[in-house]
């Protein structure tokens, strides 16, 4: 039951954002990366799935390759969904939701379309943190022996969030951090999009990253919580056949 976090967000409904406009383009497939199968069915499904159980208000996938394609996949589930035509980052995936989302007072949860082994009580876990902080963000962070590839969590000298540095914009030092973001969100709605409107594209891959939304959410006297996650496996996201076969594999064994 939703009890707990979603009672202690000040009551405020909570609306749920899924990144699912990629291609995939190592998975040897035109099949658009998130409608590949975990456990018999897209693995987008589960991550809806996983958004309901929460209490989400307001589902909105965030839809780009083969759109109708998608869309068609996912129509049993009656959602709105919005387009991110240009893959320009995360940021700007979420900035597409604007339209539908940006005159609602709440709390968005933002999930990642190709990461179906997310737990509910993780997610339940964030929205406790957030509550219990009285955050204007939160983001879940995992602990890895080889964290090659994941934003890295910066931490400040008192133990909070600093910022988050992608791994191809680290410093040496850096990328010996092994706490990395897990692409997991909660925003506050209005100071999300408020925020979304100063983030600039000036990195490696001339993209619009969500969690540079986060300085100027210090900056304005937010707090940003960080929820540490147990089990780093629920965040394995797919980029390849290697890893949609790991993951249903886990899946399976989860199911024992």
């Amino acid at each position: 039951m939703i009890q707990g976090a979603v009672k202690l967000l000040n009551k405020k409904p909570l609306y749920t954002l899924i990144l699912a406009a990629g291609k995939g383009t190592r998975m040897e497939s035109d099949l658009p990366k998130v409608l590949h199968s975990v456990d018999g069915e897209p693995m987008l499904h589960h991550v809806i799935q996983l958004a309901k159980s929460i209490g989400s208000e307001i589902i909105i996938p965030i839809i780009g390759y083969q759109k109708e394609r998608v869309k068609d996949s996912i129509q049993d589930f009656r959602l709105k969904c919005v387009v991110q035509s240009e893959q320009l980052g995360t940021g700007h995936a979420v900035m597409q939701a604007e339209s539908l989302l940006g005159s609602l007072d709440g709390t968005i949860l933002v999930l990642s379309g190709d990461v179906p082994l997310m737990r509910e009580s993780s997610i339940r876990s964030l929205l406790d943190m957030y509550a219990k902080e009285n955050a204007g963000a939160a983001l879940l962070t995992a602990k890895m022996q080889n964290p090659k590839g994941y934003g890295r969590i910066i931490r400040n000298d008192s133990d909070h969030f600093s910022k988050i540095v992608e791994h191809k914009d680290c410093t040496r030092d850096e990328l010996n951090v092994n706490e990395i973001n897990a692409g997991i969100y909660l925003f506050d709605a209005q100071l999300l999009f408020k925020t979304l409107k100063m983030i600039k594209n000036n990195n490696t891959q001339n993209e619009y990253y969500l969690p540079d939304v986060l300085p100027h959410f210090i900056t304005f006297g937010e707090i940003v919580a960080l929820q540490l996650m147990t089990d780093s496996t629920e965040i394995m996201g797919v980029n390849t056949v290697e890893q949609l076969k790991e993951i249903n594999r886990i899946f399976k064994q989860r199911k024992k």
